[in-house]
């Protein structure tokens, strides 16, 4: 009898052991399948099942180097672990200094919000938003959570949720609760005549007058790493370095611009036909960015560009950022009337900061510029130096103070309370700097905000007709000055 239980012991002790080894290897399984159905359901800041914008197309993003799992993972620890263990950083903001007057041009922040300053801004409303939006942000008790819609053209997703992160970073606590839609692209979407009943509420780069979208930042502020720009404070200083370099007197008494033309803009092309010193004062080279990639950028270094008097700015398919680049040269900027604006251009005042230059008549108006600059040499040297100073005053102190009291007016106006949405992923500093490359992350380090000891600049109060006087007559001077051929 003991025989018989010591064997029949011994022939079932193994099944166990495999109930055992079999539950942990569907463990496992389950786990990696869950994993991977996480990994193809989650939309990321940096393009992760998402499609390109379909109002403005560009090749979708492709993760080729990395496996299932590995990308899995990473999708996991960034989207959903990297913020986990963040505090809510809530605490009070303490100032030591006082605070100054913010620019005029802030000024039109009340313009931008002024559709919705009796009639408030409905959920209704941000929803329709939402056909034009590339994603949401909301902030909820100093906590940023994103909602991915469609992916952004190369890293501008990127860098601009790390733009209001570092706002947070500097206003602790003093942001409120805001919940917006954002498009990340350079046309405006949403005309006034076509939503005249209901306008909506939508951020983005820049806009006109024709249109309801209201302008935000740019990313390129914090960097663009694909043509590899710094950070604006970086890039400022060492423009307006290189532009002391040469003296105003040995400087090419010529206008000078490089970019790339085929980017479908008739204004760019038509600039084409200016590229002839003698007939029309001008140099225009293009730009091969592919060629400049290979090369390292040796050749594309914007403190070189700083060597002529004049230096022309045109807009490419939409709005362009080359502006405050160009502006920040210390030459005579030739603006090729524009049809887009972003934040801070709008406070350059013609025939102080800039020329304009007629797009009907872009090649003989660029002539009778640099004919007029050339002979009254004090006059041009000082303008250049005016708008070296606009730009020099808009540094990231200001910028952020703009960022600041554009959201705090516009949230004062949400006819609903801001809560997370249950789609929405909180982004914080761990999960950006986890889903960057090792560049990407460079530069967002090289930009990172502290805790500012001043108050936000004053913003100007509201003053409807006074703004709407101003941009008359601005149109005025523009419309007169550029049809001096």
């Amino acid at each position: 009898m003991g025989l018989f239980s010591r064997k029949t012991y011994q022939t079932l002790y193994p099944l166990p052991r495999f109930f055992a080894i079999l539950s942990i290897i569907t463990l496992v399984l389950l786990i990696l399948f869950q994993v991977e159905n996480l990994a193809t359901q989650t939309k990321t800041i940096v393009g992760h099942n998402l499609e390109p914008t379909p109002w403005h197309l560009f090749p979708a993003k492709t993760f080729k180097n990395e496996t299932k799992y590995a990308r899995g993972s990473k999708i996991l620890q960034c989207s959903y672990l990297s913020c986990a263990s963040m505090s809510n950083n809530n605490g009070e903001t303490i100032f030591t200094n006082e605070s100054e007057q913010c620019p005029d041009y802030y000024g039109l922040i009340h313009h931008d919000l002024e559709p919705w300053a009796k009639t408030r801004i409905s959920y209704a409303s941000l929803m329709e938003a939402k056909k034009f939006a590339s994603m949401r942000i909301v902030i909820v008790g100093g906590k940023l959570y994103v909602d991915y819609y469609y992916d952004c053209v190369q890293s501008r997703a990127l860098f601009t949720i790390w733009g209001l992160l570092q706002l947070l970073k500097r206003y602790p606590g003093s942001i409120p609760d805001v919940d917006l839609m954002f498009d990340c692209m350079d046309r405006p979407s949403v005309l006034k005549r076509d939503h005249s009943a209901m306008p909506l509420p939508l951020f983005r780069y820049c806009t006109t007058c024709d249109h309801f979208d209201i302008p935000f930042p740019d990313w390129s502020f914090w960097g663009w790493v694909e043509v590899n720009l710094g950070p604006w404070q970086e890039e400022f200083k060492s423009i307006k370095q290189g532009s002391q370099n040469t003296s105003w007197k040995n400087k090419f008494p010529y206008a000078y611009w490089k970019g790339n033309p085929d980017v479908h803009s008739p204004v760019r092309k038509k600039l084409l036909f200016c590229n002839d010193t003698n007939k029309w004062g001008a140099q225009i080279l293009r730009q091969n960015w592919a060629q400049e990639i290979s090369d390292g950028f040796k050749n594309s270094k914007l403190s070189n560009q700083c060597n002529h008097r004049y230096k022309i700015y045109a807009e490419g398919y939409a709005w362009s950022v080359s502006l405050k680049y160009i502006l920040s040269c210390g030459c005579v900027p030739l603006i090729i009337n524009p049809k887009y604006e972003d934040f801070f251009s709008r406070g350059l005042s013609p025939k102080e900061h800039y020329l304009p230059i007629s797009p009907e008549n872009i090649c003989p108006s660029i002539k009778t510029a640099v004919e007029w600059g050339n002979s009254h040499p004090s006059e041009a040297e000082a303008m250049g130096k005016a708008v070296q100073e606009y730009m020099e005053h808009l540094n990231m102190d200001r910028v952020y103070d703009y960022m600041y009291h554009l959201i705090t007016e516009y949230a004062k106006l949400l006819d609903f309370k801001p809560v997370r949405p249950s789609t929405a992923l909180q982004e914080c500093v761990g999960s950006l700097l986890c889903y960057a490359d090792e560049t990407q992350r460079a530069f967002l380090e090289r930009s990172t905000a502290f805790p500012s000891q001043t108050p936000a600049c004053k913003l100007p109060p509201s003053n409807v007709e006074m703004t709407k006087k101003q941009i008359e007559a601005k149109d005025m001077i523009i419309n007169k000055t550029q049809l001096i051929v």
